[in-house]
């Protein structure tokens, strides 16, 4: 196999939610993997970008037995001289927890910068981590990871603090923010976000890890999902419940505007698929203004929604300083949110972004499953 580029490069993915609980993360399966593991030639880094298990959803022991295969192939392919970067997100945050406590328990640390290159200890989760990607390396980067001088990488979990779609993060995000204050619109830190959004993530993984604790066949007890939920129903894919839709969809608009008199906004009662992309792109542009990250490019992941495509407004996609954002999009097939022709919708899985080290070469969309139909993913 020949590669199509003359210098070697790195692969970014995120969202891969291995484990989740209704079992529609593409990477558990063997098969999806190919096109991915295909796609290594040339490649001399894997980025996994945020949420890359799933530890919102049920146990941690749940979601690494799902997760183990694929970091073992993913190790095996590339090889002794690979490297996997691992960027935790929101919902993986936990991997990165241990060594944010061990860095403020004996004083306080000085300020979370852009990129840290975080350590663990035999008894971490990420250490099993690293003995599955063996012999490829194991690095662990917090909050984001520079890829080259001009780009970014970031899981994006930070616009949660800006979006004005009123998804279970972003209410959450603004409650905790009524307690420590809001972040500046510019010259803000990542411990500005984090002081909000880490006390959410904890409660989120705890929660989780108690499921099964009062009987096999309880139902889950994680937070994903939520607005997913709302969304189907205002949808009409909930099944056969049209006096429940009209009913949501007359009260909902009410909910929203007492959220935003609250001062826990603002948010709108839009939660279509196209505002959900747009706000969120929208979001992670003023989180950039905000951090003033020195970027020329910046991709994030974490609404799932790849970009920009084709046909997408360049403007949105833009950041305040002329800073291009790119989204990796995700390997979970969301039925709710696709047709049955591939990639017709943006949130069509088995996307990666390929940076190569050619400064000149901007990141670059690819879209893996193109050979692979709804019945094909759907399992």
């Amino acid at each position: 196999m020949t590669s199509t580029h003359a210098l070697a490069a790195t692969l970014v993915i995120s969202d891969l939610h291995l484990g989740a609980a209704a079992g529609d993360d593409l990477l558990r399966r063997g098969d999806p993997r190919e096109p991915l593991l295909a796609a290594l030639d040339g490649i001399r880094k894997v980025v996994l970008l945020g949420d890359a298990i799933e530890l919102r959803q049920g146990p941690l022991r749940t979601a690494f037995a799902h997760a183990r295969p694929f970091f073992e192939q993913l190790g095996a392919a590339l090889g002794g001289d690979g490297e996997v970067v691992l960027v935790p997100g929101n919902h993986d945050h936990v991997l990165v927890s241990p060594w944010l406590e061990r860095r403020r328990r004996d004083a306080a640390p000085p300020p979370l910068g852009l990129e840290e290159r975080a350590s663990w200890e035999p008894g971490d989760a990420v250490a099993l981590l690293a003995q599955w990607l063996a012999p490829a390396r194991l690095t662990l980067a917090y909050p984001g990871i520079w890829l080259r001088d001009d780009v970014y990488a970031t899981h994006g979990h930070y616009l949660d603090r800006h979006t004005t779609v009123p998804t279970f993060e972003r209410l959450s995000a603004g409650a905790m923010g009524r307690i420590v204050g809001a972040p500046a619109a510019r010259g803000a830190s990542p411990d500005d976000y984090e002081a909000a959004l880490a006390p959410i993530y904890a409660w989120s993984y705890a929660l989780a890890q108690q499921q099964g604790a009062n009987g096999a066949g309880e139902p889950p007890r994680g937070t994903q999902g939520v607005s997913v939920k709302a969304w189907k129903t205002l949808a009409g894919g909930d099944g056969h419940r049209p006096l429940r839709r009209r009913a949501l969809a007359a009260l909902f608009p009410l909910g929203v505007a007492a959220i935003n008199r609250a001062g826990i906004g603002p948010v709108r009662a839009d939660i279509s698929g196209a505002a959900l992309g747009a706000a969120g792109t929208r979001a992670m542009a003023d989180a950039i203004a905000a951090l003033a990250v020195p970027a020329k490019h910046v991709l994030f992941g974490h609404t799932h929604r790849a970009g920009p495509l084709p046909r997408d407004d360049a403007a949105v996609w833009t950041a305040p300083g002329g800073v291009r954002l790119h989204n990796t999009g995700t390997w979970v097939f969301e039925r709710h949110f696709l047709t049955r022709t591939p990639y017709e919708s943006a949130y069509w899985p088995g996307r990666a972004i390929r940076v190569d080290d050619d400064p000149a070469r901007p990141p670059e969309l690819l879209s893996l499953l193109g050979e692979r139909s709804w019945a094909d993913l759907a399992g």
